[in-house]
């Protein structure tokens, strides 16, 4: 086994990894920027690298930086947990090159799955359903334009290299469709460095469910069920839960078993996520795959049993999955709350700034994923999230009890976060009843998002 992880990554994400080596008798390197040194995963490390300026070229994302890190603590391999370097190929691919491990796909299959446009074409090739698209990749709006004529509005305009809900419009009519795609093109640019872009046909209010899948280098593929993750804003999840209520036993086998035959077609490794829409009907489509570790991904934990990182790791070291489908038994539902530092008041905007207070909820059934300490300072930098609070319960009807149970025992200040607006949602009737899908947030309208 490693005896020593880089972890390309911060805040809680950084910090789980850290627990997970521990547990498995691994040493650990942070990287930090220079805004980040107090940082709780540059504390719990057993050695810490401060790589660079707080502006994430200039640190999180300098793979030059990371790599000489990791080169000269000695580590075997590198985490890059989400976000950041995840799914960048081109970094997967510098690794390789300098004997580092990468615990996550190639970057051959990276390119081939994080690139939507041809992830797309490799599950049509598989025969795995894909909601109506563009095939090539679209560089013009109005070559776009023409496509989505003849598609038919709505569409779905998408950066090729996107993720997190970044280079993402929707055209509701030709008059619109130049200006969202440029919009849309510019942040890809901004955010990816990637103008790709492709179009699909919009669906209108499907939910949103994605399987997690688990997969060795020796061929093994599993899938450790589904997660909903329809309660979304702007395309970034809210509220995620597993397993969904609008999935019974048989849908599950056969939307399982697409999983499982989408990543075999990528001849994919590691963790991994097949994203489907669900639309009223109960037709799905395969909409992307994201090749790493999810946000969400602790609720798969609670109702599986499988700890996800460790299995990275053991997976990257060239170990065999120690499990089979089979043995995979979803027990209870779990339930996630992401808590973000922003202002529900004022459109979300974030809010940085000092903790002077946090007080945890605990109890059987809870989790918390976080880095906050009382003191932390909250940097202006970065993702806005903070908390990931997580219950597992019987069954739905009790974790949404212990949900609103933790949530009202939840303290944070010093700092807005959307607490109250989470705590809003988890007692809304529709929500209760299991009636959403991912157009539920723009008919949930408490009062403070009416002022936004």
């Amino acid at each position: 086994m490693f005896k020593k992880i880089l972890i390309a990554n911060r805040g809680e994400i950084a910090v789980r990894i850290i627990r997970a080596c521990r547990e498995m008798g691994i040493q650990t390197v942070a990287i930090c920027s220079e805004i980040d040194k107090e940082a709780l995963h540059a504390q719990l490390a057993d050695e810490t690298v401060c790589i660079g300026p707080a502006a994430s070229k200039d640190s999180y994302l300098n793979m030059e930086r990371i790599l000489s890190a990791t080169m000269a603590t000695g580590a075997e391999a590198i985490h890059p947990g989400f976000g950041f370097l995840s799914e960048n190929s081109k970094f997967a691919e510098m690794c390789e090159k300098c004997n580092i491990t990468f615990i996550g796909p190639s970057a051959e299959i990276m390119d081939k799955m994080g690139n939507k446009s041809e992830a797309r074409n490799t599950m049509i090739a598989a025969g795995v359903p894909v909601v109506p698209g563009t095939k090539e990749p679209i560089y013009e709006a109005e070559v776009g334009k023409k496509f989505a004529d003849e598609m038919g509005y709505p569409v779905m305009i998408k950066a090729s290299a996107g993720g997190g809900g970044k280079g993402m419009r929707i055209a509701r009519s030709e008059e619109e469709f130049i200006s969202h795609f440029e919009t849309a093109q510019q942040e890809a640019i901004k955010g990816f460095s990637d103008g790709t872009m492709y179009i699909e046909k919009y669906v209108e209010n499907p939910r949103h469910i994605e399987f997690q899948i688990i997969a060795d280098k020796h061929g093994n593929v599993v899938h450790l069920g589904e997660r909903d993750c329809s309660i979304q804003r702007r395309h970034q999840k809210m509220i995620e839960e597993a397993p969904s209520v609008a999935i019974n036993d048989e849908l599950r086998k056969k939307m399982g078993e697409t999983a499982v035959k989408a990543a075999k077609a990528a001849g994919y490794y590691n963790a991994g996520t097949i994203e489907f829409l669900l639309d009223k009907d109960n037709q799905f489509y395969f909409i992307e795959m994201n090749t790493r570790i999810q946000v969400e991904h602790p609720v798969t934990e609670m109702i599986t049993g499988v700890d996800l990182i460790k299995e990275q790791i053991k997976i990257a070291y060239g170990e065999k999955l120690s499990f089979t489908q089979e043995d995979i038994k979803i027990q209870g539902h779990a339930i996630e709350c992401r808590i973000n530092a922003e202002d529900p008041e004022k459109n979300f905007m974030p809010c940085p700034g000092t903790v002077t207070n946090v007080h945890f909820p605990g109890g059987k059934g809870i989790r918390i994923d976080s880095a906050l300490f009382n003191g932390y300072r909250i940097p202006p930098t970065y993702d806005s999230m903070i908390v990931k609070l997580i219950v597992h319960d019987k069954n739905r009807e009790e974790a949404i009890k212990k949900m609103r149970s933790a949530l009202g025992e939840l303290i944070i200040q010093g700092v807005k976060t959307n607490l109250d607006y989470q705590f809003d949602i988890i007692n809304n009737q529709d929500y209760i009843e299991g009636n959403v899908d991912t157009g539920f947030i723009e008919k949930f309208r408490p009062e403070a998002e009416n002022n936004a």
